[in-house]
């Protein structure tokens, strides 16, 4: 699949999609359920150390806290995540469907790590980064092809 993106003046660039691309929609949709699952874990502790809504973080419960910070962490992150993910799979797809893999077992792992009580085991999830900066490097690939300087 070809899709054309505008270049300056009346030039055009076409980018073409390879099949391996679905490996990347997968891993987009994967991440999903790993942000869900996150949800989940939060409203579990919300019944579990009775914190109501609307209240966004205890005044009382670091553990609750933990569960509360890990998602939101995720949320705060996940907007770039999926636009490094999208763009940079265009042209690299299965080297971004793994880098995405390994941003996602990364924020698996952070959460854990931060489920414990003890937030300093969140950095166990540090090995994630590797996947986040390999999107970025293919994403600026992408973007410096697409306008033709190598």
């Amino acid at each position: 699949m070809a899709l054309p993106v505008l270049g300056s003046g009346s030039e055009m660039v076409s980018i073409l999609v390879p099949k391996e691309y679905g490996y990347v929609v997968l891993v987009a949709v994967g991440s999903t359920f790993m942000v869900m699952w996150k949800g989940i874990k939060v409203g579990a502790a919300r019944k579990k150390y009775n914190v109501a809504y609307p209240t966004m973080y205890s005044p009382t419960n670091d553990l609750f806290n933990c569960y509360q910070r890990a998602h939101q962490n995720t949320l705060e992150n996940y907007p770039q995540f999926l636009t490094l993910l999208l763009l940079g799979g265009l042209q690299h797809p299965v080297v971004a469907a793994v880098a995405g893999t390994t941003w996602c077992l990364g924020r698996i792992a952070y959460a854990r790590g931060y489920y414990s009580g003890d937030p300093s085991k969140r950095m166990q999830g540090g090995f994630g980064y590797f996947g986040l900066f390999t999107l970025v490097g293919l994403t600026v690939k992408l973007g410096i092809n697409t306008l033709g300087w190598m």
